[in-house]
């Protein structure tokens, strides 16, 4: 399979609630770098996956709303901890929007999946990874 990538990054506050977060359940920020990866079983009549330049506005975009925001206070995160891998899938959900509507500069019925990897430090990651069909 064939898998191109774009990244963005995202600076965000949050809290979480559970004993099992421990002193993350205080509002604290965070500086999360996304990764986008499109993957297709093969390469459209350009040899490309996607248009990255299509890919990379629309994962600026759903980036967006999101940066330099306080995710507690975002309408439809309320009551939600929103963790890394909560935001893997939210992103996800989003992207996968644009790739069934054509957006990405290849019909959306010639791509196989999209993979989110969120990396919260030098040392911690978490991904979602679902087909698109």
């Amino acid at each position: 399979m064939f898998t191109v990538e774009v990244r963005d990054h995202i600076m965000i506050a949050h809290s979480f609630r559970g004993a099992v977060f421990g002193p993350a359940q205080a509002l604290h920020g965070a500086t999360f770098v996304v990764d986008a990866a499109f993957i297709a079983d093969t390469l459209d009549a350009n040899s490309i996956v996607i248009d990255i330049g299509r890919a990379h506005e629309v994962l600026k975009a759903t980036l967006g709303p999101l940066n330099y925001k306080n995710l507690d206070d975002v309408p439809e995160f309320k009551g939600k901890n929103t963790t890394t891998e909560f935001l893997t899938k939210h992103i996800y959900d989003q992207l996968a929007k644009a790739a069934r509507g054509d957006g990405l500069g290849r019909p959306g019925r010639e791509l196989k999946a999209i993979r989110i990897t969120i990396s919260e430090s030098h040392v911690a990651r978490a991904s979602y990874e679902a087909p698109l069909w």
